[in-house]
């Protein structure tokens, strides 16, 4: 059954909502607080009011963003906030989608049915790319069968661009997926954590830079590094520097050579 976390402060409004969304197959539960909804286990999509009375729903929905358990939950905003500025910001503060009241069940479940397709296509299937595999649901990465540890933001950022291979993901979709926000003076940490990235990935040619635009994660998966050698023996050839050294070593003297001194005596009656 689909789990809805239901923010919304007005009782009645929030009790007729909750009865409808049951009466669908849906298992809601209610708080009125954004200070509720962060204490909330984890639901399969959130239908968040704005108007909440101890924190604007919109800074709510950046923070549930912000958090591991809750970062690729559905999330729809339902309020009476109709104007284009609002929709603009909420939609850019994490929302997947922006409902305006008063509202339809119908087209509320249609909404909820079509959010709660793309995020489970999203996040329920583990990503491939090369050597490199990442799981969303445990928020695990792997190169070659190995884990590879990384913050939470650049782990967003790597599944923002797996999840496209092949195609260039500009800055701004970037910054606005990872940071929630499209501020240019945010680029350089955007540069600061692709170039983080590409170190504990290890992975030569994996994040490829278009510049002035994005970045791309090759289709191919980059050239991936080549495995440890174990030493096999001892060569059959010297090595430079043994041939040096053996070239380098006195000769050993002979006794052919005597002194001259000693040769003319011999010769001596």
């Amino acid at each position: 059954m689909i789990k809805v976390l239901l923010v919304e402060d007005d009782v009645r409004l929030a009790d007729a909502l909750a009865g409808a969304l049951e009466a669908g197959g849906y298992a809601v539960d209610q708080v009125r607080t954004a200070e509720g909804a962060l204490a909330a286990e984890p639901a399969d999509i959130v239908l968040l009011d704005l108007g909440l009375p101890d924190m604007d729903g919109i800074e709510l929905c950046a923070r549930l963003r912000e958090r591991h358990d809750v970062g690729d939950t559905a999330i729809i905003m339902v309020t009476a906030r109709g104007r284009q500025r609002e929709r603009v910001r909420g939609l850019r503060s994490g929302a997947d989608d922006y409902v305006v009241k008063p509202l339809a069940i119908e087209e509320l479940c249609a909404r909820m049915e079509a959010v709660l397709r793309r995020t489970r296509r999203r996040t329920d299937t583990p990503l491939s790319v090369g050597p490199v595999r990442v799981d969303p649901a445990t928020r695990a990465v792997t190169r070659g069968g190995r884990p590879v540890e990384l913050t939470r933001k650049e782990f967003d950022l790597l599944v923002a661009l797996v999840r496209e291979p092949g195609t260039v993901v500009s800055r701004e979709h970037l910054l606005l997926r990872v940071w929630q926000t499209t501020w240019p003076g945010t680029l350089r940490t955007l540069e600061v954590h692709i170039g983080t990235l590409r170190s504990k990935l290890d992975v030569p040619g994996l994040i490829e830079t278009v510049r002035g635009v994005g970045y791309r994660l090759a289709a191919d998966g980059g050239t991936p590094p080549p495995p440890d050698e174990e030493p096999t023996g001892h060569s059959a050839s010297a090595s430079p520097g043994a041939a040096s050294a053996v070239s380098a070593a006195p000769a050993a003297p002979t006794t052919s050579a005597a002194p001259t001194g000693a040769a003319t005596a011999a010769r001596r009656p």
